[in-house]
């Protein structure tokens, strides 16, 4: 019996161990997750503008095709009334 009541105070006296952080060890962790967050938050802020300078690329671009097509429209009109023109010029 007075081997069961060694080990249970062994045990015991293990258990009430104070595992307390070190300060070191806290610096150390919340040195890491600044430097964490400084690589990663501009990464992040960078990869937003890029994604939206590339909607705006995207939207201009479609805008610019639209305008030159319409061009090639507004060309082919206005040849026509020049050739409208000189034939009516020629027979007055």
């Amino acid at each position: 019996m007075q081997d069961r009541s060694e080990l249970l105070d062994d045990y015991d006296r293990l258990q009430a161990v104070d595992e307390n952080l070190e300060s070191s060890l806290l610096m150390i962790v919340y040195i890491s997750i600044i430097i964490a967050l400084l690589v990663i938050l501009p990464k992040i802020y960078i990869k937003n503008q890029i994604y939206y300078v590339s909607r705006d690329i995207g939207k201009l671009s479609g805008e610019y095709s639209t305008l030159k097509e319409e061009n090639i429209h507004l060309k082919q009109q206005l040849e026509s009334m020049k050739f409208k023109n000189q034939i009516l010029d020629t027979l007055f």
